[in-house]
């Protein structure tokens, strides 16, 4: 069985119907207290399953999530949960632009406030979930291509790796699980004829390789990763993702998350690369 959820705008519906488009068998806003029956159908009949939640169902049962969820892995069903939100302005924006009614909106309450408000119910999902997705800066065609790379291709013999580089000028990604900071490393852009090339280039290539401070940096962040990842996995973790930020995401961000990947991809079946600012 798998869970999808997540606030309103966060693009739940998108990756739904993603999954529903690739053969899944989808319901939308099942009531949570009904899990444990549906669980119990599809260990009988061997189906695949994905299930909706969201704020639509009621808040008592959605604060007794854990305990449905303990119920279903206890009876021996593998259950996975994707959790998809965004920051507050970009799903502020989004109901905007579309005028779209949230969920929780009524008299007296905000829409600012009924965004907020969803955070809260759904907290006890969001605390369980496998994997945390940030759409603030994903649109539909780049959510299903991420739905398609890391739920859908991926081999199930190892936990899923993904790597991704970023810019701390937009933001730190929100759905990364390991954070580290490039900024301290010599910087490609301070040269006229690099600034315009990207961190897959040779010529950066070559100049972040060349720094002792580059190959130190990458020689501890693999060091970390070797150490910590077996540990996740033994931990029954099904995704990680190490997110490496510099300035801008043009170039040391990039080469170190192409460096890492191609790394791990020697002796692990599913590590993926993503670059959130090359778009």
């Amino acid at each position: 069985m798998m869970i999808l959820s997540g606030r309103s705008g966060s693009g739940k519906t998108v990756a739904l119907r993603a999954l529903e488009d690739l053969g899944f068998n989808c319901i939308d806003n099942l009531p949570v207290s009904l899990l444990p029956v549906l669980a119990q159908k599809i260990r009988s009949e061997h189906g695949t399953v994905v299930v909706s939640i969201d704020a639509r169902a009621m808040a008592e049962e959605l604060s007794r999530f854990d305990d449905f969820i303990d119920a279903i892995e206890g009876s021996g069903l593998p259950c996975e949960i994707l959790y998809f939100d965004a920051a507050d302005d970009t799903l502020l924006k989004r109901f905007s632009e579309t005028r779209r009614r949230h969920p929780l909106t009524q008299e007296g309450v905000s829409l600012l406030e009924a965004i907020r408000k969803e955070r809260e119910l759904l907290e006890p999902i969001a605390a369980k979930a496998d994997l945390l997705i940030d759409t603030s800066l994903l649109g539909p065609y780049k959510l299903r291509d991420l739905i398609r790379d890391r739920i859908i291709n991926r081999p199930t013999a190892h936990m899923a790796l993904a790597f991704q580089s970023f810019g701390y000028k937009n933001g730190v990604p929100g759905d990364a699980d390991f954070v580290f900071d490039a900024r301290c490393l010599p910087n490609p852009y301070w040269d006229p004829a690099l600034r315009p090339l990207t961190g897959r280039d040779q010529p950066i290539i070559d100049f972040l390789q060349g720094d002792a401070l580059v190959l130190e940096f990458f020689w501890q962040v693999k060091v970390f990763l070797h150490t910590w990842i077996p540990r996740f996995e033994q931990d029954n973790r099904a995704y990680m993702t190490v997110a490496i930020g510099c300035t801008g995401g043009q170039h040391r961000s990039v080469y170190l998350a192409e460096q890492l990947t191609a790394h791990f991809a020697k002796e692990r079946d599913n590590v993926q690369v993503r670059h959130r600012e090359l778009s």
